[in-house]
């Protein structure tokens, strides 16, 4: 036997029941954004290594240098500063194009400049 649901809904509306369509429609989209905050939040403060390895394979490493480069990242404690982001800053601080210094990186070179890139080092101080 299915239980039958008060039908409340006049009394639910009634701080709605003066508001235009505009108004109505302005709350909506307000209350949408208190909800999605958070997720928005999350998500430009938040990465996994495989969000990382995905973005450099994007940018054209294979999947074991990408599962490489971010093992290294995550190893310094950087991996929140974006795998790609800190293999173009160790290219530029070696003048090399990002698919050579990415290799490196996997391989364990210049970890002390990606570090002293983020961490305020004696370098160009960027703290992306």
């Amino acid at each position: 036997m299915a239980l039958k649901r008060e039908d409340d809904f006049e009394k639910r509306r009634e701080h709605l029941r003066n508001l235009s369509d505009d108004e109505l429609k302005e709350r909506f989209f307000t209350l949408a954004d208190r909800i999605t905050d958070p997720l928005v939040e999350l998500a430009k403060n938040s990465t996994t290594p495989s969000i990382e390895r995905s973005v450099l394979l994007r940018m054209g490493f294979s999947s074991i240098e990408a599962k490489g480069i971010v093992e290294r990242i995550i190893d310094a404690g950087l991996l929140g500063k974006g795998a790609g982001n800190v293999v173009l800053k160790v290219a530029e601080k070696i003048s090399e194009n990002y698919l050579d210094a990415g290799r490196k990186i996997a391989e364990g070179l210049h970890m002390d400049l990606a570090v002293e890139a983020f961490r305020g080092g004696s370098g160009n101080g960027s703290q992306d």
